[in-house]
């Protein structure tokens, strides 16, 4: 099976990088400390410290292996080298207007980078799908749970 392709920015990018080395550098020393202060203490079985340690341990080694695997899959895109920035691709601040004249502006980013209340929506998601290659007034269509809505794209920005 194909994977898809991780697109992310490099500030994404650089967030992920900072979350994995603050688990990897700092957490996770902390929490051998304490899981060896604590087999030093006798029986493990109802120690506390212990087990809670060994827990947070393996999921710490979780979030790391899943840090290292999206950085491994991801492709950085740098906006600000985008040719065409007359068209929404990867990385596009978009001002969409609905049929009701309601505008929204959202920022087209990596799916590991989505923040809905900053307005920044993943590349998978599926008015960010439907924005792909448009441009100025143009309608684009987009399927929602909760039905068909349709917007006009206002304006395209791009990050200098």
């Amino acid at each position: 099976m194909q994977e898809k392709t991780n697109y992310i920015t490099p500030q994404g990018f650089a967030a992920l990088r900072s979350e994995y080395d603050r688990l990897l550098g700092d957490e996770r020393p902390k929490i051998v400390e304490i899981v060896s202060w604590a087999a030093g203490n006798g029986d493990r079985s109802e120690n506390g410290d212990y087990l809670y340690g060994r827990k947070r341990m393996r999921e710490i080694d979780g979030q790391l292996r899943r840090l290292a695997k999206k950085m491994k899959d991801a492709k950085i895109v740098d906006p600000t080298q985008q040719p065409d920035k007359d068209r929404v691709f990867f990385g596009a601040t978009v001002t969409i207007a609905d049929e009701d004249d309601n505008h929204r502006t959202v920022t087209l980013v990596g799916n590991d980078e989505t923040d809905t209340n900053a307005g920044r929506i993943g590349w998978g998601a599926p008015l960010s799908r439907a924005l792909r290659g448009a441009r100025i007034g143009d309608l684009r269509t987009v399927r929602l749970p909760a039905g068909e809505k349709e917007y006009e794209v206002m304006a395209i920005r791009y990050p200098e």
